[in-house]
């Protein structure tokens, strides 16, 4: 008795996305590690001197971290109302933080207590920064200012009130210690030079403004807010070069690879968007958990950070060459019984004698019911929610099989409402897939058959059986329009081929005429 042949589910490809440099590039870090803060996480800053720590700002607290530690290794906790903004000096000695209560405090990174404290913003202070000379702090506040401070003398330098909204960011040039940038929530990005007493360059965003960063050339300005990153040309008077809309919420932070050639975005939509600065292209994504707030890349792209609205901090660190090697180790096959028993390097010899070991086959729970001619079950076993979502090619299979046996229709007989809108709703999502369409429009057929005696008598089997039609029709409309345009592409491409002269044999012109019979007479009747 010949042995029951379990039934052929075909393999179809899959659609996976390219791989790319790009893709491998920034696949190559670990899984995250995730530390708890004690609120929303609104700043991170990496030290720019190794080992590069980051200052991480969360509620009243500055933490800073190790580049692998789990554990902050210093804190500062002088804050007596939401801490804003901190920022680690090019040296790597000092940090500056704003606070809701409008001070601005400066700390040594080796202390604890606050070297000084600078009054005279009236509200909480966002935004804090060096200058490139490293004696001068650039702070801006929801009092529509921002001002230039003076480290050794704890005095203000200069203060200008252009803004009319909140001032939420801002930046100073690493190449001009008189340069800064801010950008407002009254939409307009704004210039600075401190030896003017107003900005020189205004910019409209079109959006209240969450981030700036300025290329490493300081040539070219990003800015984002609302759904939107824009670059800005600052050689050509503010220029705007590209307008980007890949979120779906707002965007909050900006960052900027090492070498300058991908810039990072991170927003509320829980994405960090990774573009080519050449063509401003996405070319990679990350996902998180919660929206994010603030986003910093390692001074030599080793650790991307992450903080977002729920408090947690996201670490990925790139892996190591060891790392690497050990991971492609355990991806290679391990060496099977017989290598064991006999080595490597063993080969059979001519007069051995193979015993073969059979292969016990386990079937399927469908096929064990279409061995017993189940058919019903077999069917309503394919029909099971989890396969008919994730791999709906077993449920055609088996429709195939019930369809080759001339079965098909008796499966589909005899079923109450609840099963026939399970059935119903699985052709509604397969029946204009091209890979199943020709089994489930005999299907369809058929189901039509056995049913219309009981149309009209279930509301919900009549709004599916009108979807159904619908999604035919609409598809035989797409198929239509289709074909008139392949016609029209038949029509241009022969249009286009270049004509080619054939001539005949035996001639030597191109038409096949004789030379000199062109205006030849032809034969002339005679009168009887």
């Amino acid at each position: 008795m010949a042995s029951f042949k379990s039934t052929k589910i075909p393999i179809y490809p899959k659609l996976g996305e390219k791989v790319t440099p790009d893709t491998l590039y920034w696949k190559n870090y670990k899984a995250p590690v995730q530390i708890k803060e004690f609120g929303a996480v609104t700043s991170i800053d990496f030290s720019s001197l190794a080992p590069h720590n980051y200052a991480v700002t969360a509620s009243t607290r500055i933490h800073i971290y190790g580049p692998f530690s789990t554990e902050p290794v210093k804190t500062f906790t002088r804050f007596k109302d939401t801490a804003y903004s901190g920022k680690f000096r090019s040296d790597g000695q000092l940090l500056v933080a704003g606070c809701e209560d409008s001070m601005v405090r400066l700390f040594d990174v080796s202390g604890k207590v606050a070297l000084r404290v600078f009054k005279g913003h009236t509200k909480g202070v966002h935004v804090t920064d060096f200058t490139s000379d490293c004696y001068h702090i650039l702070t801006g506040s929801d009092d529509y200012t921002c001002r230039l401070w003076d480290i050794p003398n704890s005095t203000e330098l200069t203060s200008y009130k252009e803004h009319t909204d909140y001032i939420r960011c801002g930046i100073t040039s690493k190449l001009n210690r008189d340069i800064f940038i801010t950008g407002s929530y009254d939409h307009t990005l704004r210039v600075f030079d401190a030896r003017v007493e107003k900005s020189v360059m205004t910019m409209d965003h079109s959006q209240p403004v969450e981030s700036v960063l300025l290329y490493p050339s300081e040539g070219l300005l990003v800015s984002a807010g609302g759904r939107y990153v824009k670059v800005w040309d600052l050689l050509k008077g503010g220029q705007p070069l590209v307008s980007l809309k890949n979120h779906h919420k707002t965007v909050t932070c900006l960052s900027l690879s090492s070498n300058g050639q991908r810039l990072l975005s991170a927003s509320l939509d829980r994405h960090v968007k990774i573009y080519n600065t050449t063509n401003y292209k996405v070319v990679h994504n990350f996902d998180y958990a919660a929206s994010i707030l603030s986003l910093a890349l390692a001074p030599d792209d080793e650790s991307i950070v992450v903080g977002m609205t729920n408090g947690v901090l996201s670490i990925k660190h790139r892996k190591s060459p060891e790392e690497k090697r050990e991971m492609a180790g355990k991806q290679r096959m391990q060496p099977v019984y017989r290598i064991f028993v006999k080595g490597r390097n063993y080969v059979p010899k001519k007069d051995d004698f193979l015993v073969s070991k059979p292969v016990k086959s386990h079937l399927a729970k469908y096929d064990k019911q279409l061995k017993k001619f189940n058919i019903s079950k077999a069917l309503d076993t394919a029909l099971e929610s989890w396969r008919r979502n994730r791999k709906p090619e077993i449920t055609v299979a088996v429709m195939k099989e019930l369809d080759r046996r001339g079965t098909l229709k008796n499966a589909l007989a005899g079923r109450d409402e609840q099963n026939l809108s399970q059935l119903l709703n699985f052709l509604i999502g397969n029946v204009v897939d091209p890979r199943f369409t020709p089994v489930l429009v005999t299907a369809t057929e058929m189901i039509l058959d056995i049913y219309q005696a009981v149309v009209g008598q279930s509301s919900v089997v009549d709004r599916q059986l009108v979807r159904l039609q619908e999604l035919v029709e609409r598809e035989v409309d797409y198929q239509q329009d289709l074909l008139e345009v392949l016609g029209m592409l038949d029509t241009l491409f022969a249009a286009s081929l270049p004509r080619k002269e054939v001539p005949c044999p035996g001639s030597s012109r191109p038409n096949g005429l004789a030379e000199g019979s062109l205006g030849a007479p032809g034969p002339q009747l005679k009168a009887a």
